[in-house]
């Protein structure tokens, strides 16, 4: 009996014991389950608070960058092209001196954080600026979002063609780049790019009948009359069309052309060229300007020209005894002069323009800023003698060309003429004249492409509507068979140089670092 009780203790110590290892075990399991749950429970709340300080820093840096915008607004929206110019140059703007961080606590009254502007400013001739702005929160400073915005400030180089008045585009013509007018348009050729208008309908002054489209056609199948659909028409608006967009402001040039002349005669007494830029008078009928290749330009004063052809006689070609200059002694012939790099070459009179261009971004102005009614009176700029081309077609070569009143291709112009170049007639329109069909060579001309852009006041045009020339499946009368309109990308970031742009900066590009 004994015995058998020993055992039964025995047996019971080792269930107590064996209860003990699981207790201890199960409790174990359990600690390791609860810590475990514990610390994903802190961990998630650790990543949340974290997740929230970065979208709040996200929202900081981005309301930087909408500041900035606000500022720029309020700043340079009235400004000239010399006050804009002094704006930057002056180093005053908020974030431009990396000596001294522009640091703001944001929302105002009650901060939950900060956010530092760093503006990298425009380079000289440039339309564009950088903005860097930084966030973080007062909880989680170490965690940092940044944002960076690209501003450009729109030239008059940022369409295809841009006019304020009604435009027509024939058959033969293709555009690859954007078209807009203040006053309608009717399309008959193809366009790569977005078509525009800033009327939802209009009356087409080229015919009667009732008003049609902002944007038509009447290539193939004319276009319903509104209130109808407006239909696809791809085969003609291959990107499309819109109407009934924002107006594009014609307005101001006065103020721009002044800058300009400025730029021109700056560190001259009279005329001549210094490195930035170049000023001739307003002497006889205009100037002559053959760009060359070699960096220079030969420039000669025009004695007159004819008024329908606008043919031109310098004194050079009036020296009938030597055929040069070399015997006169009035300076009035030929000279030669560098070309401004990144300047502008400034006349107060006439210029007819051609050559070629290598490493240089230059504008050529026509305008005498004293004239009381320049859209009457006002200086043009004559082409077509001769191509007027780049070297290089990477940015690195850039012409604008800007006239008081027209940019007219003469009546010899060149059966095949190609300008690389940015137009722009301030108060007039860039074109050919109408010079009927005698002789044909004058008035019939092959082809013309534009590399560049137009932006014309009144209405735009090298070909005539008619039957004088015969241009293989459809006539024109008087003008050019083909037009190739291309718009040089490079143009938007860098116009050429002083070119007049628009009222606003824009945010061109966004990214976050």
């Amino acid at each position: 009996m004994i015995m058998i009780e020993k055992k039964v203790k025995k047996n019971k110590i080792r269930k107590k014991g064996s209860a003990l290892a699981y207790g201890l075990i199960i409790m174990f399991a359990v600690s390791i389950i609860l810590v475990s749950i514990l610390q994903f429970v802190s961990s998630q709340m650790k990543y949340s608070i974290y997740k929230t300080s970065k979208e709040q820093a996200f929202q900081l840096a981005e309301a930087g960058t909408y500041f900035y915008r606000w500022y720029l607004a309020h700043e340079t929206s009235a400004l000239s092209a010399k006050q804009l110019s002094d704006f930057w140059s002056s180093g005053d703007a908020i974030g431009t001196d990396p000596s001294e961080s522009y640091i703001v606590d944001f929302p105002e009254g009650n901060p939950i954080g900060s956010y530092q502007i760093e503006v990298i400013p425009p380079e000289p001739n440039s339309t564009i600026l950088t903005v860097k702005s930084t966030g973080w929160t007062y909880k989680e400073p170490n965690s940092k979002r940044i944002v960076q915005v690209r501003f450009r400030k729109p030239s008059w180089s940022e369409y295809a063609v841009v006019t304020d008045s009604y435009i027509r585009f024939g058959e033969g013509t293709l555009i690859n780049g954007k078209i807009h007018s203040n006053k309608g348009i009717r399309f008959d050729g193809v366009a790569q790019n977005l078509i525009t208008s800033a009327v939802n309908i209009f009356d087409d002054p080229d015919h009667s009948g009732s008003p049609e489209f902002g944007v038509h056609t009447h290539k193939g199948t004319v276009d319903p009359l509104p209130p109808a659909a407006v239909p696809v028409r791809s085969d003609v608006f291959v990107a499309g069309r819109q109407f009934e967009v924002a107006n594009v402001s014609f307005t101001g040039f006065s103020t721009d052309n002044d800058f300009m002349k400025d730029q021109a005669q700056e560190g001259l007494s009279d005329e001549g060229c210094t490195a930035s830029g170049c000023y001739f008078d307003d002497s006889r009928e205009g100037r002559e300007i053959i760009l060359r290749d070699d960096g220079k330009f030969e420039m000669r004063i025009v004695r007159s020209y004819d008024a329908d052809s606008f043919k031109v006689e310098t004194y050079q070609r009036l020296d009938k005894k030597n055929k040069t200059c070399s015997s006169r002694t009035d300076d009035k012939c030929l000279k030669v002069f560098d070309i401004p790099d990144d300047g502008v070459i400034f006349v107060e009179n006439n210029v007819w323009i051609e050559g070629k261009i290598i490493d240089r971004r230059v504008t050529i102005v026509a305008s005498n800023n004293s004239e009381l009614n320049p859209t009457s009176y006002g200086k043009d700029i004559y082409i077509g003698k001769g191509n007027l081309n780049y070297t290089n077609y990477d940015g690195q070569d850039i012409i604008g060309l800007v006239a008081q009143k027209d940019i007219t291709v003469i009546e010899d112009s060149a059966n095949n003429l190609t300008i690389d170049a940015a137009l722009l007639a301030q108060n007039g329109r860039v074109g050919r004249n109408y010079y009927g069909s005698s002789p044909y060579s004058y008035s019939c001309k092959n082809s013309i492409t534009v590399n560049g852009s137009i932006a014309t006041k009144e209405r735009y045009g090298f070909a005539w509507t008619g039957n004088d020339c015969n241009c293989g499946g459809f006539s024109v009368g008087s003008g050019y068979c083909v037009r190739d309109l291309n718009f040089d990308n490079d143009l938007l970031y860098y116009p050429p140089p002083n070119f007049p742009t628009g009222d606003a900066y824009a945010i061109d590009l966004w990214e976050e670092l």
